[in-house]
């Protein structure tokens, strides 16, 4: 009896391991098959969000925003009647390299010839432009030879005050030079404003609209505030004629107004150039043996 029923509990205990064995196996399968769903399910939200992400739902494709170049600040012509209202120039796709030619005819002789430089100052260059294509310094005169060494221009009013209903900030203005133990330049520095130089200048400073300075000898003072737009590389000596004309007081205590009238005829900008591709030195020939 003993034997029998030890033959029963072992034939028992079998097939309860059988039973077990089974049902690991299942559940194991049951977790294999649902990993693989879920992996398949997580796969399919990532790609479907990706597609979404990239406009693959719209009903039109989107469409890559072109950022602002230069930002225009509107002023107030009803509160200085001295400003002229002829539009803004565009802020957005404009030239960023290269130069662009600026012919200025004067009643002083041949025409200064300044090439704008598009990358340093690009919303200069096109302020400029725009107000050519305006007509806007046509018949209009050169207010001061300035006692820093310049020709004063580009105000129709000839007050300091006068512009075009915008504004916008200097973007290529010098950095200070090293100072002197005396507090001034050291010497042997380039100057910050070579001969030359053209510049925006804006009432209050940094606050630029049609004004420029033409440098007609060299300018270093300790904190520079005038935007650098271009350079003469035309009529150098007429600016420096101008430059030596006898001024008078301009109604407030400055002599600085030129006692014989200089006009600007037109002043007009061409397209712009490309900037010229940088050449590599000549290979050396081999040297004869």
């Amino acid at each position: 009896m003993a034997s029998s029923r030890d033959r029963q509990r072992k034939l028992a205990r079998a097939k309860l391991d059988r039973q077990l064995a089974r049902r690991a196996a299942a559940t194991k399968r049951r977790r294999q098959i649902q990993a693989g769903v879920g992996a398949a399910v997580v796969l399919a939200l990532i790609v479907a969000g990706s597609a979404w992400a990239l406009g693959a739902f719209d009903s039109e494709p989107k469409k890559q925003a072109a950022e602002d170049t230069c930002l225009w600040t509107p002023q107030d012509g009803a509160g200085n009647t001295n400003l002229k209202d002829v539009g803004t120039p565009a802020t957005k796709d404009l030239p960023t390299s290269g130069t662009r030619p600026m012919t200025v005819t004067t009643n002083q002789g041949q025409p200064i010839i300044v090439d704008l430089d598009l990358a340093a100052a690009p919303c200069g260059s096109a302020s400029l432009a725009h107000l050519a294509s305006r007509s806007f310094y046509d018949n209009t005169k050169c207010h001061e030879i300035t006692t820093e060494g310049a020709l004063r221009c580009g105000d129709p009013s000839g007050t300091g005050t006068g512009g075009p209903t915008y504004s916008f900030y200097g973007e290529n203005v010098p950095t200070a030079p090293e100072p002197s133990p005396s507090a001034s330049p050291a010497p042997g520095q380039p100057p910050a404003y070579p001969k030359g130089t053209v510049a925006m200048i804006g009432n209050p400073p940094g606050s630029n609209g049609s004004q420029f300075l033409i440098f007609f000898k060299d300018f270093n003072p300790a904190k520079p505030a005038y935007s650098v737009v271009g350079k003469v590389t035309g009529g150098l000596d007429v600016v420096e004629k101008i430059g030596a004309l006898p001024t008078v007081d301009n109604g407030g205590s400055a002599k600085v107004k030129p006692k014989t009238d200089v006009v600007i005829q037109s002043l007009t900008v061409g397209e712009p150039k490309a900037a010229p591709a940088a050449t590599s030195a000549p290979a050396s020939s081999p040297s004869a043996g």
